[in-house]
């Protein structure tokens, strides 16, 4: 094989070798191989018959190959000289390679992948052949076959071969490329079939010899991978295109939704079905939200990223569907939070309303009651006419008894006004069970009304009689105006002690405790009258006693017993002790909603000045340059991770405000900083940081594509820095002047300089807002640098593809192009309808500019 990979170029020079090893001992024949392949001179031979000047030609032709970047292991001019088979071999093998091999790369692979790749391209179309390596690929010479019919598919009938007649496949392709293709017959068809495993360097170099004779059609190859390169960019926006208008839809459709159900404000009638709704407002910020946080985060990123890629590739830009740009959808968004700012205020109101009703409420029933137990009876009493047979003692005994009654009623007029006024309160605050408040407070006036009729009603009667009473007991009468107002205090203070309380500060408390402590010092005075009350009525008793009166052994002016006044008096000291560990459980309860409120504010005032300190940082460090784009990406990277790392400490804060919002704790004197803020604070935190990311990220999109050096960038970024000393990240157009004449541009102040300056404005500041941005100045210094396909350079392609004619037609371009590339140009191109116009002709020429302008493909 090696020796007829030799005289293949050697016969060019007009000789021939028959032995390698003898013939290259030399050195003479070996330089003259080395000039026909490379083109090149070598240095004048030594024509001597000696050792030495045979050893000086191998060491020329040495150097030669050495020079050209091939690395010559343990082969030196002593073996060849002496006629080392194996060296001799090692060597021919190592120019084979450099010479035939080397060059040969498809879509940036190595010489033998590369070798092997446009193998497997140019057989795929034969469903019998797979070629997968150099050696047992080829035993059935249907590879071979294949290769010469692909591209001169007139030397081989293809399909009258047989896969099962290796050796007749095998001399078919070695005579036809003998004959016609100028490809000596390297190999053996004999050896191939009967060799287990084909020697994989002889197969290599014959096949390399294919390479080189076909390899006029590399030129349509390199016009096919272009179109491909191009067709792949165009499928890769147009998908991104989709997705973003999916996410947009999705996103905005999420918020159409969410921002009805923030903004439904039907009042609950009780706590509980408040509490739900404040619980169902939590998961929402908790579960729901977040994500749509990050989605709308994310489809600002994709869009920045689409738009870079358009630019890169000169296309236009990407204008979203009526209602989807990033500011329709930043404007929904501010929509929603503003509706779920409102929503959580209403939230929180309609809370604290409901505990006001409860607490209303439930006073409402506790003196309503008291009331309607002492009116009981009262009414049937008035209407007795047991002063008609009474004597004139008794008379007299009924009058002061009703006076009595009348300083009672009296008494209890300010719970019946406390009562009309709780209810009145009840309905002002739209309390759900108005209607049975009123009713049962309307029956109470409407009683309390009819109760003051009977009684004056009564007093009227008795004084018409007063005038035939002439005794009175004036013990009893005593006994009577002392017993009802102890008794009415008794009756208040049990009310007092009994009565409901909500407070939500310590202080509140406290007040409420020392009001109590006052009571407490009270009842010392209130037991010396209580002895004093029950004094009267044991004297009372004496003197019925001595002087045998009979009284009936009862109070003919009060109902108000002694037995009665203890049991109160009993039951007063038996509250006061209960209301102390009330109000003792309440302070307690005041201490933890305070610990409450200083564990929230220690963490906001650490977490609120951490967000906006990482929000500084992050400022700085994206217009600082320390390292490498790929550095300063790892290092962001590696800050967005810490970051992120920071979120179990807002968790735990969101834990400690919910807690708070259950003990219904409304304000907190020890931060300024609230839920909200930290919320607002974090998730800007973490936009801030992803969209640095993607300026960066598209930083290395545009090096990359542009072929910009990293020193390149660096020094862009050098002079970025140094003209922006404001550290906004945009130059005005002075300091972008300046800048552009650091790097070497030649603006004068003539007019020629101001026009050209014009010029460049409009392309890195269309919008006219008179700043310049980094981005906008490195695709700008990217595109004076750097070179980008073209419609010029695409219509080129399709031109070579098409064998230089104004159209292209279905089966060449399947022949030429992969399939999903092809499919794709053949959906989109338009017919051809010029002169020289044949059935099926495709306008490629058309197709080309509009992949670089405004169109529907």
């Amino acid at each position: 094989t090696f020796t007829a990979w030799c005289n293949s170029h050697l016969r060019k020079a007009g000789t021939q070798i028959e032995n390698i090893e003898e013939d290259f001992r030399d050195g003479l024949k070996l330089m003259l191989l080395l000039e026909v392949i490379s083109g090149e001179r070598l240095a004048k031979p030594e024509r001597g018959k000696m050792r030495v000047h045979k050893i000086s030609n191998v060491n020329k032709a040495l150097d030669f190959i050495a020079s050209k970047g091939v690395k010559l292991v343990s082969i030196g001019a002593e073996e060849i000289v002496d006629g080392n088979v194996k060296m001799t071999l090692g060597m021919i093998w190592t120019i084979i390679l450099r010479f035939a091999i080397q060059d040969i790369s498809v879509e940036e692979t190595s010489a033998k992948e590369g070798l092997l790749l446009w193998c497997q391209r140019k057989t795929a179309p034969y469903k019998n052949v797979n070629i997968q390596n150099f050696h047992i690929s080829w035993k059935d010479g249907l590879g071979f076959c294949a290769l010469i019919h692909r591209h001169r598919p007139e030397l081989i009938d293809y399909g009258k071969l047989r896969k099962d007649d290796p050796l007749t496949n095998l001399n078919t392709a070695f005579d036809v490329a003998e004959k016609y293709l100028d490809i000596p017959k390297m190999l053996d068809a004999e050896d191939i079939v009967g060799t287990a495993r084909p020697d994989e360097k002889a197969i290599m170099t014959y096949v390399s010899s294919f390479y080189h004779a076909f390899s006029g059609a590399q030129k349509a190859e390199t016009a096919a991978n272009r179109i491909c390169k191009v067709l792949a960019v165009n499928q890769e926006n147009e998908q991104l295109m989709e997705d973003y208008e999916k996410l947009a839809s999705d996103l905005l459709e999420w918020i159409r939704r969410t921002i009805p159900w923030l903004e439904n404000r039907a009042p609950e009638n009780t706590m509980q079905a408040m509490q739900q709704k404040l619980e169902d407002f939590r998961d929402y910020r908790r579960l729901h939200k977040p994500p749509k946080v990050q989605e709308k985060c994310q489809l600002e990123i994709n869009f920045n990223t689409l738009q870079t890629k358009l630019r890169l590739s000169n296309r236009p830009a990407f204008m979203p569907s009526e209602g989807k740009m990033v500011s329709d959808i930043n404007n929904a968004w501010g929509g929603l939070e503003q509706a779920e700012k409102g929503y959580e205020e209403w939230l929180l109101n309609e809370i604290r309303r409901l505990e006001r009703l409860d607490h209303l409420a439930e006073k409402f029933r506790q003196k309503a009651s008291i009331h309607e137990s002492w009116t009981d009876g009262k009414e049937a009493m008035l209407q007795q006419k047991d002063y008609e047979t009474a004597t004139l003692s008794e008379i007299k005994a009924l009058l002061k008894k009703h006076e009595a009654f009348e300083s009672d009623l009296a008494a209890h007029q300010d719970r019946v006004e406390q009562i009309a006024a709780i209810a009145q309160e009840l309905n002002e605050l739209d309390y759900y069970d108005s209607p049975s408040v009123n009713a049962r407070c309307q029956k109470i006036c409407d009683q309390w009304d009819n109760l003051g009729a009977l009684t004056q009603k009564r007093r009227e009667a008795l004084e018409r009689t007063e005038k035939l009473l002439e005794t009175i007991d004036q013990l009893y009468l005593e006994y009577a105006k002392r017993a009802a107002p102890f008794n009415n205090w008794m009756e208040g203070a049990m009310e007092d002690l009994q009565d409901t309380f909500i407070v939500h500060t310590i202080e509140e408390i406290q007040g409420l405790t020392t009001a109590h402590e006052q009571f407490k010092a009270t009842l010392p005075d209130a037991d010396k009258e209580r002895q004093a009350i029950l004094g009267i009525h044991n004297e009372v008793s004496k003197i019925v006693q001595t002087y045998h009166v009979n009284m009936a052994g009862t109070n003919p002016y009060t109902t108000i017993t002694p037995h009665e006044i203890n049991g109160k008096w009993e039951h007063v000291r038996q509250l006061v002790p209960r209301r102390d560990q009330a109000l003792m459980e309440e302070h307690a309860r005041q201490q933890q909603n305070e610990r409450l409120r200083k564990q929230f504010g220690a963490q906001a005032n650490v977490i609120g000045p951490w967000i906006q300190t990482k929000m500084e940082e992050i400022g700085r460090i994206s217009i600082e340059m320390h390292g490498t784009l790929e550095d300063q990406l790892s290092h962001l990277r590696q800050y967005e991770k810490s970051i992120v790392n920071y979120k179990p400490k807002i968790d735990q804060l969101e834990g400690d405000h919910q807690q708070i919002q259950e003990a219904l704790i409304f304000d907190n004197k020890h931060t300024n900083y609230t839920m909200e803020h930290i919320r607002v604070g974090w998730e800007q935190l973490l936009t801030t940081i992803a969209r640095t990311i993607n300026e960066v990220e598209n930083q290395i999109l545009t090096r990359d594509a542009k072929g910009i050096s990293q020193e390149q960038m660096n020094e862009f970024r050098a002079s970025f820095n140094h003209f922006d000393r404001d550290h906004s990240g945009t130059l005005g157009p002075e300091e972008f002047k300046a800048c552009l004449i650091s790097l070497g541009y030649d603006i004068g102040n003539d007019a020629q300089g101001e026009a050209e300056f014009a010029r460049i404005m409009s392309i890195v500041d269309p919008n006219r807002l008179g700043v310049v941005t980094f981005q906008a100045f490195i695709d700008f210094m990217s595109r004076e640098t750097a070179d980008t396909d073209t419609a010029d350079q695409v219509m080129a392609s399709f031109k070579i593809l098409a064998g230089d004619k104004n159209y292209i037609t279905v089966e060449e371009l399947r022949r030429e192009l992969p399939p999903e590339q092809a499919e794709y140009c053949i959906a989109r191109m338009a017919p051809y309808t010029g002169r020289d116009a044949v059935p099926g002709a495709l306008d490629y020429m058309s197709f080309s500019t509009a992949l670089y302008g405004e169109s529907d493909l």
